[in-house]
Order: structure tokens, then sequence, then C-alpha cells
């Protein structure tokens, strides 16, 4: 994981323009930290902060190609690089590979299809990079299907477009900025002005996410769903440097730290794989996260945190999410300090459960589901909209330290393999929450978990971390904010209006590290519940007027356990 920053349709490359790219990629140092590197061409640039997990001799960036005209700056994982690369040497046993990085790949599948190759080439990893083809002046930008991996787009007033890992990186140089979209890419020519800014184009075009009225009708099979998770985990564990897992103690961590731990013994690695979990003191998570560690035999770190410490860091946090959505600024908090406390132990990657909740309608409200076919529509839509939200959390709350968080859930194979499920097997109805994946790991002759805790019921992660952590969080917000303020909050930001005191306490934060209008565009309008879209109000009329994102205001659905 790295942080990328690149400049085309500039008017030279001139030192003084060096030095100006090279202060903005300090930006995005935090993102990495083991080395940084500019290359320039003609009227463009690419620069590349690194935090070096695969390849650690060789894999610099940008990377180029043996003849220099291709220069490549990547920000993620291919997890099927190698797979790529024997098959590249066997349509072209002259290609040279000049370092032993994963993502090198991209730059030769590139040079041997075109700019067409993430639609002719299963490319399964986390990523967005930024390519340019010094012989054809071509530049080719990209980002994986789900977002995974942050990127943003921004234009300048001098007819300049600019690419960047994160928001701080363009907010100095562009009048308009946008999220770059997932699994889209963009062709153009840095030296000719009039094709500067071409339109993002699609190339992940799988049935689940391009055709609106495709309902799957796949059965489910316990065993293949079990297998699907463990080879995406094991994918997952590319890794050179230590690594360990999150550990929430709910379902989705869980399941990944108890198939991490069997393939790291398989691995035959010394010592024990290392979980860590954070909370306050006596939150649920805490407590569950304790009991899956001695289950499973890991050398678990617990931290607590205060909630005074948690309110010291919201400027932090903020500053590094570049965002001001309740939900995301609640569990990025927590997460914020906990990845501090992770990188101090050595580890540079860890394993974390985002992604299940989408795929497997894990949310408490999906009980409320009328009926398969919404609830499949359901979970379509939150997975467009997940680079917004928890993709963004766990990558900016864990790379705000260079530490590198992997999300097995939201693997390609794995997804794919979810998404062309037959959605009944997902409703809830009077059985819990994602019961298909339990069920699929419910082995007693050899348990992955304890039963207690895979059928434990979903938290949300801001809760879990304990129930004090947003009660205090509402408690600051009425003490810091007026209600005249709240009177005139549609005057002093016209975008993004705050709703609550709570929302305006962020929103004011935001305001003071991007104050751009440019800036506040970028976040989406916020999403004052889970299941505040037209379709999942209408399940049930308690949503429309539900102003709490909390995963305890769901009526009737958050209790202590099913009968």
């Amino acid at each position: 994981m790295c942080g990328i920053l690149a400049l085309f349709g500039a008017e030279n490359c001139n030192g003084d323009l060096r030095a100006e790219l090279l202060s903005l990629s300090k930006l995005l140092r935090h993102r990495g930290p083991d080395w940084n590197g500019i290359t320039c061409f003609r009227n463009c640039y690419l620069a590349h902060e690194r935090l070096a997990i695969n390849g650690l001799l060789s894999g610099a960036q940008p990377i180029t190609n043996i003849s220099g005209d291709l220069a490549l700056s990547v920000n993620g994982e291919i997890y099927n690089h190698l797979e790529l690369r024997a098959e590249l040497e066997k349509i072209n046993p002259n290609v040279v590979f000049t370092t032993d990085s994963d993502c090198e790949v991209i730059l030769h599948l590139f040079k041997e299809h075109g700019p067409e190759f993430l639609k002719k080439v299963y490319v399964n990893g986390m990523y967005a990079f930024v390519l340019y083809d010094n012989s054809t002046d071509t530049y080719f930008v990209a980002r994986d299907p789900i977002g995974i991996i942050p990127l943003y787009i921004g234009y300048g007033s001098d007819g300049t477009i600019w690419f960047s890992s994160e928001l701080k990186g363009l907010q100095k140089n562009c009048d308009h900025i946008e999220l770059f979209p997932p699994g889209h890419y963009v062709v153009g020519n840095s030296l000719k002005k009039e094709k500067l800014n071409p339109e993002p184009k699609p190339f992940y075009q799988d049935e689940w996410i391009s055709n609106p009225d495709f309902i799957p009708c796949n059965p489910v099979d316990y065993t293949v769903l079990r297998n699907n998770l463990e080879s995406a985990v094991r994918r997952h564990l590319l890794a050179e440097v230590p690594f360990g897992v999150l550990l929430s103690g709910g379902l989705d961590s869980s399941l990944v730290a108890s198939i991490a731990l069997r393939e790291y013994n398989k691995a035959g690695n010394q010592g024990k794989l290392r979980s860590f979990c954070i909370g306050l003191k006596g939150s649920p998570d805490l407590a569950a996260a304790e009991q899956v560690a001695n289950f499973l035999g890991t050398r678990h770190f617990s931290f607590e945190f205060t909630v005074q410490q948690g309110l010291d860091v919201l400027h932090d946090v903020i500053y590094h999410l570049e965002t001001f959505d309740v939900t995301t600024v609640r569990a990025s908090t927590p997460m914020f300090l906990l990845s501090r406390r992770v990188k101090a132990t050595g580890v540079k990657m860890v394993l974390s459960g985002e992604g299940a909740d989408e795929i497997m309608a894990g949310y408490l409200y999906f009980h409320k589901a009328p009926n398969p076919e919404e609830l499949h529509k359901e979970t379509v839509r939150k997975l467009k909209d997940l680079h917004k939200y928890d993709c963004l959390r766990a990558n900016k709350s864990t790379m705000a330290w260079g530490l590198e968080a992997r999300v097995p859930f939201l693997d390609r194979e794995f997804l794919e393999y979810a998404m062309n499920l037959d959605p009944s097997c997902k409703m809830s109805g009077d059985r819990i929450e994602k019961y298909a994946l339990r069920k699929a790991f419910d082995t007693p002759e050899d348990p992955y978990l304890p039963q207690e805790v895979l059928w434990r019921q979903k938290e949300q992660f801001s809760d879990g971390v304990g129930y004090g952590w947003i009660d205090h969080l509402k408690i600051e917000a009425e003490n810091s904010v007026t209600d005249l303020q709240m009177k005139f909050a549609s005057s002093r930001f016209p975008v993004s209006t705050p709703r609550t005191k709570e929302e305006y306490m962020y929103r004011d934060i935001f305001s003071k590290h991007f104050p751009a209008p440019a800036a506040a565009a970028t976040v989406p309008q916020g999403k004052s519940v889970a299941c505040s879209t037209p379709a999942a109000m209408a399940w049930d009329e308690s949503f429309s007027r539900n102003a709490d994102p909390s995963g305890r205001a769901i009526a009737g659905v958050h209790v202590k356990a099913y009968e």
C-alpha cells in the first residue's frame, strides 16, 4: 500500500514544478514512509510514496520498463500476479521484469494488450494506478472494482489533470475534484489539451453489478462457500513483512482470523499469529475478541482507549479520512487509535473483515427486507457505495500510520461467487443475519470458532467498541455546537448541510482542514442511517424517522439473542 500522485498537461517540467510535486507528494508520506520517487516525461509527473510489503529489495516506484518508455505508479496489491506473469511469459517469452514487485505485471499487461487489458485479463487485487506511455503520449489510470483503494481526480484552471490517493494532494491546484469511480479507467494524452479530460469508462461489468434487473439464482453449497472464503484469505496473506489480524470478536473478523491462523500454521511460520482489538473498558468487542483469541491461540493484543483519547484525535481522524460522514467518523476513530498501536508492534499489514455485511446482508436492517429480490438489490447498492464509507475508513484509518489493511471478503473471486448466490439464502426473517455464512463454518468436528461467537449478533463497529463512545460524541457535539449555529447551518454549509449537531461538529472540523468547496463536494451527502435509501426506507417506516446510524437504532432487531 502506498501513496500516488500524478500530473498531466503541465506546460513544462522544470525544477520549480518538480519541487512543488515533491512537496505535495510529502502530504501522502504517511501512506508510504519507506521510500519515495518521482519520474518526469515532458509535461507530466508521476510521484510515489512507498510502503514496502512485497518486493522489498527492488520494488521501488515509479516502475519503468527495460526501454524506459513506460512508467507506473501503483497503490495496492495484485494477488494473482504470479499467474498473470506466467501467462505473459507464455505469450511473450522476451518480456523482461525489472523488479520483484507484484505490481509490475500491470505495466507489461498494458504493453501487451493495450488500454483494454483490464477487460481482457482477470486481475484480482486491490489497486489504484497511474501509467504513462512516453512512446505514444498516453496516460492510463484505473481503480479496482469495489474501490478498496482510494483515488481522486482533479482538474486545474490551467487545463491540467491530476490524480492522487488522497484529497489533500489536490486541493491546492484543482478547482474541481471528484472521486475516481471504482471499476473504471481513463485513457488520455498529456500533450494534447483537447484530449486531456476524458470520461472514465467501466472495465468491471460482471452482471451482478452492471445489470440492475439481474437476480442471481445459484443455490448455496456451504462447503463451497467455506472453501471460497478460505481461498480468498489465503491469497491475501501474500506478504514479506510481519502481519496480523484485526479481531473485533464479531463474526467477520473472527472468521478471517481463524482461517488466517490455519494458513499461517500450514506455511510453517514460527511464533504465533498476532491479533489486535481495541475498545473502551468493558466493551463488547474486547470481551469477545479475548474469547476468540484464547480459542484460536493467537498472540493477542487488547488495547483500551478512553473517550477523552478519542475526542483528542477527532481533528486528526477527519484530516486523514477526508470525510465528515457520521458513521465513518464514529467507527474510524477507534480504528485510527488501534492502527497506531498495531504499527508500534512491528506489524505492517493486517487482515480485516470489511465487506461481509454488504455481501451477505449482515446489517440489522436487512431483517426488514420484504423479499429476496429487494434484499439483493440493496446489497448491490451497498457494495457500489462501499468506497465512500467502509473501504475509505479501513484504508485511511490504517494508512494514517503506514499500516496496510486487506479485506478478503472483497476478494474478486469470493465477491463474484457470493454475489451470484440466490439471495433467498441471505434472507434473515426469523433467523440471525448472515445465517448462510455462519452455517458454512459451523463444523463441530473441526470448529473454526466457539459456538457463541459464531452465532453472536451483529454489532456496528462503533457500537462494539463501547456504547459510551457514541453517547459521548453526541454530548461533545451538544456542548460545542450552539442552537444558533444549527439555525444558520445551511448558510455556512450550503453543500451537505448538517442536520444534527454531531454532523455539524464533523463538518466544521473538515472545513478547517479542507476549506475549498471542491473538497466538500467529494464527500457524499451524509448517510444518516445505514438504511437511508428510498428502497430500504420502504421496508419499514421507522427508518425514515431515524437520525441515528447506530446499530442499536434498528427497533425490534438489536436484541441480546434469538429464541
